[in-house]
């Protein structure tokens, strides 16, 4: 081979490694979003049925049950509200009428939550939670 050929090899494998390089990074990437849902976008069947992702609302008074470490709550959008089922320890400022974002996955029907956030002080809502209510105030 010549040098210009030899050149041209390598810039193309050069090229093939970046293009692979790139393909792999947004493989990975695209893997590990959890995307935010209303419980209204859940209703309408806007979410991911066995994939990760984020669900918040206000949790609905009087919906708290608990049975050991499992708790069934609801949570609300003021437009419609869906059912999570949590096996764990909440966080101390849970409550009814919180405002939380729960990650997890829908399994027949229930929203089934592997971590439960709730809010850190009286005047903060996480942002998802507060554009998801004022969309559904909005309608």
């Amino acid at each position: 081979m010549t040098k210009r050929q030899n050149r041209m090899v390598f810039v193309a494998l050069l090229i093939a490694g970046a293009i692979l390089a790139i393909y792999l990074l947004l493989q990975a990437l695209g893997s590990n979003t959890n995307y935010f849902f209303s419980p209204t976008e859940v209703v309408q069947g806007k979410a991911p049925i066995g994939k990760s992702f984020r669900l918040g609302g206000l949790v609905v008074d009087g919906s708290v049950k608990r049975e050991g470490m499992k708790v069934n709550f609801d949570v609300t959008d003021n437009t419609n509200s869906f059912s999570i089922e949590y096996v764990g320890i909440l966080p101390d400022l849970f409550r009814e009428g919180q405002g939380i974002i729960t990650t997890g996955s829908l399994s027949r029907g229930t929203f089934v939550a592997t971590e439960v956030l709730a809010k850190h002080d009286e005047n903060y809502m996480p942002p998802e939670v507060a554009d998801a209510l004022k969309n559904s105030s909005n309608k």
